[in-house]
């Protein structure tokens, strides 16, 4: 990805900050004919230099059938964006309308977990991670028979991460008086977008 210098993040801990609150993730691997998938993936930071990405696909999906010893994927963790508009800006320096955002990009190869019980500890956990902040978390209660067809009707997988880049452009390149006139406008436009894309770059700027 285009980083200028101004919007690159290279703090390891904030990238997986970054990718555990923005964990519902577009999943491409490479070759002649490039496959897409949209799918939640856990982050398990304990394993390898990078950390390592966590997931599943729906056995229909042919996504995992893909020759993943030999191809690459990359993992598209998106944040918060928006437009801004110039009229913003409060320096008086010449501008031009933009988009400011984040997004982290984590890159390996995938590889297939084939056990059954392998599949469902992915299954476990990412339910798991999900139910926990729910104010009753929802139990497991399913039949032995209908937890083996669930386990048998997906692919499980884990990532290691071999490269991993992060862009958070947020106006950094611009007068801390700019940036403070973006963010004041996008919290007043309302809208979820806009924001969340405010609240983020307060905290990322120190406004």
């Amino acid at each position: 990805m285009y980083i200028p210098e101004a919007f690159r993040v290279e703090a390891l801990g904030e990238l997986h900050a970054f990718m555990r609150e923005h964990s519902f993730a577009t999943l491409i691997t490479g070759g002649d004919e490039p496959f897409i998938t949209h799918l939640p993936l856990l982050l398990d930071p304990s394993e390898g230099e990078y950390g390592t990405l966590i997931g599943h696909f729906a056995r229909p999906n042919r996504h995992w059938q893909m020759e993943h010893d030999r191809l690459s994927s990359v993992a598209i963790f998106h944040g918060p964006h928006a437009y801004i508009s110039p009229s913003w800006y409060r320096s008086g320096s010449p501008a031009v309308p933009t988009w400011n955002y984040a997004a982290v990009h984590a890159a390996g190869k995938l590889s297939l977990l084939t056990e059954p019980a392998e599949a469902a500890e992915v299954l476990r956990r990412t339910v798991e991670t999900y139910e926990s902040s729910q104010p009753t978390p929802w139990q497991n209660q399913l039949p032995a028979e209908m937890n083996e067809k669930l386990v048998a009707s997906i692919v499980a997988f884990r990532m290691p991460i071999e490269r991993i880049e992060g862009k958070f452009k947020l106006g950094q390149n611009r007068a801390a008086v700019d940036q403070i006139g973006a963010i004041e406008a996008l919290e007043s436009a309302g809208d979820a977008d806009s924001v969340a894309l405010a609240k983020f770059a307060r905290k990322q700027l120190g406004h």
